[in-house]
């Protein structure tokens, strides 16, 4: 249950379980680097976790590639004349119990995919959207909309640009955990839910399963103390 050891893990390209916290969603997700994420990774998670598998990106990457937050694109729309009038349904002040925004941006497909929602599709998705963080991060040139098409079934996730200090959800939770490994900062994550209870799996359930699958477990709170000593 230590940072420690899930930073030797991510490095390793192994996958890891991040539980946030009791105060916010009280869930656990499988998360992976997205750069060596396999389709039997898209696989465990699909079946194992069954939540909505996502790509966390930095911030700083998700300023370069001009990546917006749904919400915002909603909102766009509307101004526009939308007779739907989308803006209504985003997220006002107290609509999420546990935070005050989401941090959802597009969903896409890499080009070369055939639907798109395949383990084998969605690992190639997840693995190229972690070389484009990775090209952003070494200031090369990167043409997304060469690469990628959107809608897609990989869906986006952009952390807050002050990552724990500003909001301390999974995106940047993973982000932290990928900027004190020094791997690229795109985590491929995924909620593992109960399918007994309906419910999210409770985090002594998570610790359970980190244990019978010798995988490391880590607090939402451990990220954060380790991250803010190490800053």
């Amino acid at each position: 249950m230590s940072v420690a050891e899930a930073i030797k893990a991510v490095r390793k390209g192994e996958m890891v379980l991040i539980y946030d916290s009791e105060d916010r969603e009280g869930e656990t997700d499988m998360v992976v680097p997205a750069v060596s994420t396999t389709p039997k990774q898209v696989a465990r998670m699909r079946v194992e976790a069954g939540g909505l598998i996502c790509v966390a990106i930095s911030p700083q990457a998700a300023e370069s590639l001009c990546l917006p937050f749904m919400s915002d694109i909603l909102k766009f729309v509307s101004s526009n004349g939308c007779s739907l009038k989308l803006d209504s349904v985003c997220e006002k002040p107290g609509d999420l119990a546990y935070d005050t925004r989401s941090s959802f941006s597009i969903a896409v497909n890499h080009r070369d995919v055939g639907t798109g929602i395949t383990d084998i599709d969605r690992a190639l998705t997840i693995t190229e959207l972690g070389f484009t963080v990775e090209k952003v991060a070494l200031h090369l040139p990167v043409e997304f909309g060469a690469a990628f098409r959107s809608p897609g079934h990989v869906p986006l996730l952009r952390a807050a640009q002050g990552l724990i200090s500003e909001r301390r959800g999974q995106t940047e939770l993973s982000i932290a955990l990928a900027e004190m490994a020094g791997i690229t900062p795109a985590m491929a994550m995924c909620e593992m839910l109960d399918a007994q209870s309906g419910r999210a799996r409770t985090k002594r359930d998570s610790i359970d399963y980190a244990k019978r699958h010798q995988l490391t477990f880590v607090t939402g709170q451990a990220i954060v103390d380790a991250y803010e000593r190490s800053n």
